[in-house]
């Protein structure tokens, strides 16, 4: 479903629940995604892009700590043969042009971060909804998948020093279809993600 311009309120972010030390902090980028999640542990809801990723966890580790961030929520998938939910060993940012910055200034803005040890999927974050097949191919040369806040999320933790783990469920496959499957992909994926909660997080 398509919203007009007009008739759509701007995003507010939430926090469902309160940060406490003895428990980890679910961040998610959308209510769709978070819909079937309960009320076990606390839930962050930053909206999407790396901006609002960033700057609402921010916000929100500056008044508590938590045992660790878990972000889960959708991806696209770069690479046909992944599918289900995914846990991510690596992200890197794929429109930020690190090299260029590093040639001019001497110092690294974007490096990659290792979250696990364990091999798994590389994930891109972006400002942009990838939804373009020659996009898609010319990013599955770098990363098996795509979003739009992982690494946002992963820096931030990394600089509080929080650990941080990120899961996503494959939501479409970062082409001309992904804009119409992606809604209907999210609401599936919140009670994959609700079923991973209760599995994976004590």
């Amino acid at each position: 479903m398509l919203f007009s311009p007009e008739a759509t309120p701007s995003f507010t972010p939430r926090l469902r629940g309160e940060i406490r030390p003895d428990r980890p902090l679910i961040v998610t980028a959308a209510e769709a995604e978070a819909a079937r999640f309960d009320d076990t542990f606390p839930v962050l809801i930053t909206g999407m892009g790396k901006v609002r990723a960033a700057m609402e966890l921010t916000l929100a580790l500056s008044s508590a700590r938590p045992r660790e961030i878990v972000n889960l929520g959708t991806a696209g998938a770069l690479k046909a043969s992944l599918s289900g939910l995914l846990e991510v060993s690596r992200v890197i940012q794929h429109d930020l042009p690190d090299e260029v910055l590093r040639r001019l200034s001497g110092v690294s803005y974007g490096r990659p971060l290792t979250l696990r040890p364990e091999t798994g999927p590389t994930l891109a974050t972006g400002d942009a909804f990838v939804a373009d097949g020659r996009v898609r191919d010319l990013l599955a040369e770098r990363a098996d998948l795509v979003d739009m806040e992982g690494y946002a999320i992963a820096s931030v933790a990394e600089r509080f020093g929080v650990p941080v783990r990120i899961v996503k469920y494959v939501s479409d496959r970062a082409d001309e279809t992904a804009e119409a499957a992606w809604p209907e992909a999210a609401a599936a994926a919140s009670g994959v993600l609700a079923c991973w909660i209760r599995d994976h997080l004590a």
